[in-house]
């Protein structure tokens, strides 16, 4: 039955038009699967904390994460049987390496963990975890229908793109952040199916859950010329903020990641996470409520709302001690909550910071002695946000229209793009690569808008290598030599010792002059005929290594080995320049 549907479906649908209707598809199912995330975190969280006292410390704080982390680690250990976590690191890897296929458990497994963990105090995000559902769902849909490597691309990016759009009811913003963060080089034609996955899954949100924005704001004082110095500034210390949460938050992940087992980095992360909670209750799943506090707030008293629940409450002249240890100590919740075995992202967190910092930098602007020009704390509240996740995610675009979208905030057009701009221009001194690319660029796993880049990435090794059934042995005679030719058409062949380890290589040149003395037969010998390796390469080598070696070296062959150095296969230049250049036309091809 599904072989004779997708014979009629090609008979009678243009791809194009199923690409569009597959958009269509993915904007719907993303829009649902972003909203069934919200509903259950919700859900968790009033039934959890709806008697907690307002004017002083709730104990329980200390007892909900250490549990939500617990639930979710044994359900993704031995329910999932596989890491879900970084979500878009997840995707952009798939996309590098993978030919764009994502399991089909991601379909729904990141909504369930994190709802559970998000909804139990675990301070990470939503977002991330419905964008890695989202792309799967597009992933799975392009397998479904066995469509090839560019359009399952396409479609994880409709997946991500309608995930954002449907959770923020922001469609520019999905649009955006799918060409910015996920780097895939889209042509002009490929924008139509992104758009309509982003316009159905912000449609969808809207008709089910109505028109109000994630967040309120209403703007009391507009752009002013004089705030320029004070806007400049507010990205400078985001872009700084932004780095110190980037770096803390990789050396904090590598500090659990040593600790060993599971058992054990829980054991470690879950009484870090629950005093941090205790302490700053504000650090309570998203932060979304914290966020409106610091928005919407008209004075101090609105503000000190933000104290209810800890320690604080009874010194509200400490407020901004508090959102001090907020900004220090958020990227310490967020990197035990994961690490304990929880499952959220950074969006949410980013988001939250930014906000905080925003504030924070206002109220001291405000307290500078002999300043005579006084910044809306509110306004960079909004602005903050718009500017970590600029340095954060390193992508201001996303983060001018997110922010513009979720709050309605076109009035503070030009200063949102002056706060993500100077934030993102800041931390790229410090950090060339985001949050979510830093890891796999390392390893040269990651897809960029550099076309001669994103090729070489996209190429894998085992595409090119050429593999051989039989090899040579330093002790083979001649007449082995040219059995061996004889019934080949290659012109290299591997020499390798008894347990497979590369030795060196026989050039078909250097036995040419001889290989039909018969008397030389048993008196000549492979040790006697074969060649150091220009160079070897490894089974792990990203393809830029390869060309850059093959440029190096001027070869036109070269041999594979896996890490214990046994041989693999030949690799081409003539090969892989074949596969480039495919891959090129593939690519550019509409």
């Amino acid at each position: 039955m599904g072989e004779k549907f997708l014979i009629w479906r090609r008979r009678h649908i243009s791809d194009k038009q199923f690409m569009l209707l597959l958009a269509f598809v993915i904007g719907v199912l993303t829009a649902m699967a972003g909203m069934l995330l919200k509903w259950l975190i919700h859900q968790i969280e009033h039934l959890l904390t709806q008697g907690f006292s307002i004017t002083g410390a709730n104990w329980l704080y200390l007892l909900y994460p250490v549990v939500g982390i617990l639930i979710t680690g044994l359900f993704v250990r031995f329910v999932v049987r596989d890491d879900i976590g970084h979500g878009i690191t997840k995707i952009l890897y798939a996309i590098a390496r993978k030919q764009s296929m994502i399991k089909g458990h991601n379909t729904w497994s990141s909504v369930v963990a994190s709802g559970i963990t998000i909804g139990f105090g675990g301070s990470v995000g939503a977002e991330a975890p419905i964008v890695l559902t989202g792309s799967a769902i597009g992933s799975n849909l392009g397998q479904l229908f066995r469509l090839d490597s560019k359009k399952m691309m396409l479609l994880v990016g409709c997946g991500a793109a309608g995930a954002v759009s449907g959770i923020f009811k922001a469609p520019i913003a999905g649009l955006v952040f799918t060409l910015e963060v996920l780097m895939i080089d889209f042509t002009l034609g490929s924008l139509l199916p992104l758009l309509v996955s982003c316009v159905t899954a912000s449609a969808v949100t809207f008709a089910l859950s109505g028109s109000s924005t994630l967040f309120e704001f209403h703007l009391t004082n507009a752009f002013a010329i004089e705030r320029i110095p004070a806007y400049l500034l507010l990205g400078i210390f985001c872009g700084l903020v932004s780095l110190y949460f980037t770096r803390v938050m990789n050396w904090l992940e590598d500090r659990f990641r040593s600790l060993g087992g599971p058992w054990i980095r829980l054991a470690v992360a879950g009484p870090i996470l629950s005093t941090l909670i205790f302490l700053f209750p504000s650090l309570y799943g998203e932060g979304y409520d914290m966020i409106g506090m610091l928005l919407n707030g008209h004075g101090q008293a609105d503000w000190n709302q933000v104290l209810e629940g800890s320690f604080f409450y009874s010194a509200p002249h400490l407020l901004l001690l508090y959102l001090a240890g907020i900004i220090i100590f958020k990227v310490f919740a967020t990197t035990a909550t994961n690490s304990g075995g929880g499952c959220g992202g950074t969006f949410a967190p980013s988001l939250f910071l930014g906000c905080v910092s925003g504030f924070f930098f206002a109220s001291i602007w405000n307290m500078i002695p002999g300043n005579s020009i006084i910044v809306p704390e509110n306004n960079f509240s909004l602005l903050g946000m718009a500017g970590l996740m600029s340095g954060v995610m390193h992508a201001p675009l996303t983060g001018i229209f997110l922010i513009a979208e979720l709050t309605g905030g076109y009035g503070l057009f030009l200063p949102l793009m002056m706060v993500a701009v100077s934030a993102y221009l800041t931390i790229i001194i410090f950090e060339p690569h985001s949050i979510y690319t830093m890891r796999l660029a390392r390893k040269g796993e990651l897809l960029t808008h550099n076309k001669d880049h994103a090729i070489l990435t996209l190429m894998s090794m085992d595409s090119v290598i050429e593999r051989y059934e039989e090899h040579l042995h330093p002790d083979d005679d001649l007449r082995e030599i040219v059995r061996q030719i004889s019934g080949s058409n290659r012109d290299v062949f591997p020499v390798v010792d008894d347990a497979g380890k590369l030795l060196a290589v026989l050039v078909l040149d250097r036995v040419r002059h001889v290989m039909f003395r018969t008397e030389l037969y048993h008196r000549l010998h492979v040790s006697d005929l074969m060649s150091q390796c220009a160079a070897r390469l490894t089974t792990r080598d990203p393809m830029d290594v390869v060309m850059n070696t093959f440029e190096r070296t001027k070869a036109w062959t070269l041999p594979v080995v896996n890490s214990e150095g046994i041989f693999v296969g030949f690799i081409r230049r003539s090969h892989v320049f074949a596969l480039y250049r495919q891959m090129m036309a593939d690519m550019s091809d509409e």
